[in-house]
């Protein structure tokens, strides 16, 4: 649901796209941590926040590290 907005801040169209790995942190609502495949040897950990569900609100992608690789530790940022 947010490989369009990372495509839009990026200027690039992502042929793979695979989640690899996630972790959660619980604040008002929840931020997940994910580790997405982007093809080659290249991947990218995106911050995704889902809103508490009385907000009716769409996942938004809040921030992204670019230039990871596969054994990069997934962590929070």
């Amino acid at each position: 649901k947010v490989k369009s907005q990372l495509e839009e801040k990026e200027g690039k169209k992502f042929d793979v796209f695979t989640a690899v790995e996630f972790k959660t942190q619980v604040v008002a609502g929840t931020n997940y941590f994910i580790k997405v495949h982007v093809g080659n040897d290249e991947f990218m950990h995106l911050r995704v926040f889902r809103s508490l569900p009385h907000e009716e609100k769409p996942l938004s992608l809040h921030s992204y590290q670019s230039s990871k690789t596969k054994h990069d530790e997934l962590s929070f940022f």
